[in-house]
């Protein structure tokens, strides 16, 4: 199962995730999510649990828990879309542009 973490502190490593969700079980992998130009950390990251039911352990166990700070936002994670791959021009509607009423 892959879980989303956020609300992780800047200082958070993906080491400190795997020990976290580790209490709970086997961690296949844990990655936290960086800016591509500047390379800091993004505030949320994913840890990837095979066993479901260690998984949903380590979503009630650490959600919520105080970690370097900041407490943890922790749920399953969505499945990705086009529109959350950042493919689709901003949300806007084609053909808009302005914001001025059409008379």
């Amino acid at each position: 199962m892959n879980i989303y973490v956020g609300n992780l502190a800047y200082t958070v490593t993906e080491e400190d995730l795997r020990q976290a969700f580790g209490e709970f079980g086997e961690v296949a992998s844990a990655s936290i999510i960086k800016d591509q130009s500047s390379g800091h950390s993004k505030g949320f990251g994913f840890v990837e649990m095979p066993v479901a039911e260690q998984a949903q352990a380590a979503i009630s166990g650490v959600n919520g828990r105080e970690v370097k700070g900041r407490k943890l936002n922790v749920n399953e994670a969505r499945p990705r879309t086009e529109e959350r791959r950042g493919g689709g021009g901003g949300g806007r509607r084609p053909g808009g542009g302005g914001g001025r009423p059409r008379y």
